[in-house]
């Protein structure tokens, strides 16, 4: 479970930190993280058997993949950013404040 809030922190935080103005090998570095995160996440989702989840993550996985470039605008890429990073810092307080 500590794994799974680490990387969900961690993610988030480097989703927030995309939206500065960082050099363009920092959100390939990125986009690599996030794939292999959000493949985790399915991965470990889909040992649970929750099935919303595992489809979530690896939309996401897809979104974020390093190999082919999804042309959103950086406009766009900042809403996801931000909507995926409160997204995975909600999904944190939800799960473990009960």
């Amino acid at each position: 479970m500590k794994v799974i809030i680490l990387i969900k922190s961690i993610l988030a935080i480097l989703f927030f930190l995309c939206l500065l103005d960082m050099p363009y090998g920092y959100y390939e570095f990125v986009r690599f993280l996030a794939f292999a995160g959000f493949g985790y996440l399915a991965y470990k989702a889909n040992q649970v058997e929750k099935s919303e989840q595992v489809f979530i993550y690896i939309a996401l996985a897809l979104l974020f993949q390093p190999f082919y470039k999804i042309a959103l605008g950086r406009e766009l890429w900042n809403i996801v950013d931000v909507v995926v990073g409160v997204g995975l810092l909600i999904s944190i307080f939800i799960k473990y404040r009960k």
